[in-house]
């Protein structure tokens, strides 16, 4: 297996930041509970809040709003099948954009499942979703609307602020996937309209295994765990204040400013049409989130040009990492209505906290020694 010298795939797990490497290793020092009530358990617990304090200052909420879980994924299930419990819609909305663990856990409820589509350019049709709020009041039925803010596959932004005005004045629930929003964005939950969002720790530099669900007061009855208690009763288990720690050290760390990262996407985008004019740049008419550039090359087949890359010492992708490393066809590319053998050339460049412009650089020299290897063969790769 080849070292990676260039990582180029912070959309999947951006890498450990130091603040948060050292507030792990020492919350690792410590022993005990932090549900005991002696020092050692109180020491524990202080980590535990003030990790909480600093994640629930990014995204804009209060501490009490945030929730703990073992993942992102956890956190999404626990706001889509514990919501279908504490509110029992009638059914789910989500849309052909969403996050297979989205997808997943609205299949689990066996609710109902009514699919917003996306438009040519990476954005949701909210067309279809005005559409289907105006059937749940003819039908006089209720929703639980699931939605992603950014795409982790093309870093398109949702028009969160229409779908906030479409269906925070209503009676239906939403839940946002703010999972590659977060540090990206400017996050305000408290005064914003979704009942629930999502988040993770290790897309910001923070530890893998930590994530969190934000609940507003009135959705304090969404709870999948029920355990000992733990998390205000609403997601138990022993917490782990290492992980917890690392995280607030992340988001502490972290800011919502992504100028370096938006010249970083600049760069490749610009060298890209550079040395392959037929290249198409997907969501390129959109609003895009400034780290993130999915591409393809036609006739350039995805898997073979990954593993070419990575010889040369670059991790890119070809869009979610999350199934069980198989590169198959994108759901959300499909979606858009991206013909399959564009999509099956696809790659995805993602930037992070400390990408530099020589990792951009050294992408474009490789993809460059790439296609040039192309060429002389005579053949798509």
């Amino acid at each position: 297996m080849s070292k990676a010298a260039v990582y180029l795939d912070h959309n999947a797990s951006s890498p450990l930041r130091p603040e948060a490497r050292e507030a792990l290793l020492a919350a690792l020092e410590l022993n005990g509970n932090p549900s005991s009530v002696h020092g050692h358990g109180r020491a524990l617990r202080d980590r535990i809040e003030t990790g909480r304090q600093q994640v629930a200052r990014l995204c804009g909420a209060e501490t009490r709003q945030l929730v703990f879980t073992g993942s992102a994924t956890e956190a999404i299930t626990q706001a889509i099948v514990g919501g279908a419990k504490a509110f029992a819609p009638d059914a789910i909305v989500v849309s052909g954009g969403e996050h297979a663990a989205v997808l997943k856990a609205a299949e689990a409820t066996g609710l109902d499942i009514w699919t917003i589509g996306l438009q040519a350019d990476g954005r949701l049709d909210l067309d279809q979703l005005v559409a289907a709020l105006a059937r749940a009041d003819a039908e006089g039925i209720t929703l639980l609307v699931a939605l992603h803010w950014v795409n982790n596959e093309t870093g398109v932004v949702q028009p969160m602020a229409r779908i906030n005005a479409l269906v925070g004045p209503t009676r239906h629930s939403l839940f946002v996937d703010a999972v590659q929003a977060l540090a990206k964005l400017p996050l305000d939950f408290a005064a914003s309209a979704p009942d629930m969002m999502a988040i993770s720790a290790h897309k910001i530099g923070g530890p893998a295994g930590i994530g969190g669900l934000l609940v507003k007061g009135h959705a304090d009855t969404v709870r999948l765990i029920p355990g000992g208690g733990q998390e205000q009763g609403r997601r138990g288990g022993t917490e782990s204040a290492a992980l917890i720690a690392a995280f607030g050290a992340a988001a502490a760390a972290a800011s919502s400013n992504t100028d370096t990262m938006r010249a970083l996407t600049d760069t490749v985008e610009t060298g890209l049409r550079t040395m392959a004019p037929d290249v198409v740049i997907f969501g390129q008419s959109a609003e895009r989130i400034g780290n993130v550039v999915n591409f393809a090359v036609p006739g350039l087949g995805n898997a073979t040009a990954m593993m070419a890359l990575d010889l040369m010492g670059l991790s890119v992708s070809s869009g979610s990492a999350c199934s069980s490393g198989k590169v198959g066809a994108s759901h959300v590319l499909a979606a858009m209505g991206v013909d399959k053998a564009l999509a099956g050339c696809a790659l995805r460049v993602s930037f992070g906290w400390n990408s530099r412009v020589e990792d951009a650089e050294a992408f474009l020299d490789g993809f460059e020694t790439l296609l040039s290897r192309r060429k002389r063969g005579g053949q798509a790769a």
